[in-house]
């Protein structure tokens, strides 16, 4: 099945709500980049959560050469503050793509706020994933007023939009469908760029591209809970 390629380069800072699986996109995202031929490097700053976490895939984007940015071992396990130098250096020199998983909501956010200086004239863009069967996004009010606070906090203005509308397993066709509709009608209303959205791999072959103005990411689950590893 051929789906229209999504096309992102230079820093791209992945924010959202709680439950908006980000993190999962990011790291979706990066390997989809990788076997694409785009030189990739992904930075953990997420913060908040302690069990939706970059850092806990990191065998998973070592075997694909990609290059993570995590806190020492000493604070792996950690729910502190903790910005290395690190990340710093990866923002001076960014690769094709830098990615960015930053914590949920205006909490998680907070981290970029220290970053500003780092930041500046680089090629940003700052996308907020939505999936519309989660609380507080489950209508363009909700979206839209969590999109606020990331930016009145982090400082930065969100550029565009990803679509992971997802029932976790019970996900089927229709739900994709429907939550394109939703980040669709979200775009237009906030004048954002629909960057693509995201499709389970065992459903993608199911679904019709052209039914999509955007491009679809495959997403092959690479997080558990801890009770679950």
């Amino acid at each position: 099945m051929k789906t229209k390629k999504i096309n992102l380069q230079g820093i791209v800072i992945i924010v959202g709500n709680y439950g908006s699986g980000k993190t999962e996109v990011a790291l979706n995202l990066a390997a989809y980049a990788k076997k694409n031929g785009i030189d990739v490097s992904v930075a953990d700053l997420d913060l908040v959560n302690p069990y939706f976490r970059t850092r806990e895939a990191i065998k998973f984007l070592s075997d694909l050469g990609i290059a993570s940015i995590l806190p020492e071992d000493k604070y792996l396990k950690a729910d502190l503050p903790i910005l290395t130098p690190k990340v710093a250096g990866i923002l001076r020199n960014p690769s094709q793509l830098t990615i960015l998983d930053v914590g949920g909501d205006d909490a998680g956010a907070t981290v970029l706020g220290a970053l500003t200086e780092h930041l500046s004239g680089k090629k940003i863009k700052m996308l907020q994933v939505v999936n519309n069967y989660r609380p507080f996004t489950r209508d363009i009010k909700g979206c839209l007023k969590i999109k606020e606070q990331i930016e009145r906090t982090s400082r930065l203005k969100i550029t565009g939009i990803i679509g992971n509308s997802n029932l976790m397993e019970q996900t089927e066709i229709g739900d994709i469908y429907k939550g394109y509709e939703f980040v669709k009608t979200l775009a237009d209303k906030s004048g954002l760029t629909l960057e693509f959205i995201t499709s389970p791999t065992d459903l993608l072959s199911k679904i019709k591209p052209k039914s999509f103005s955007c491009p679809i990411l495959s997403i092959k689950r690479e997080l558990n809970f801890p009770w679950q590893r």
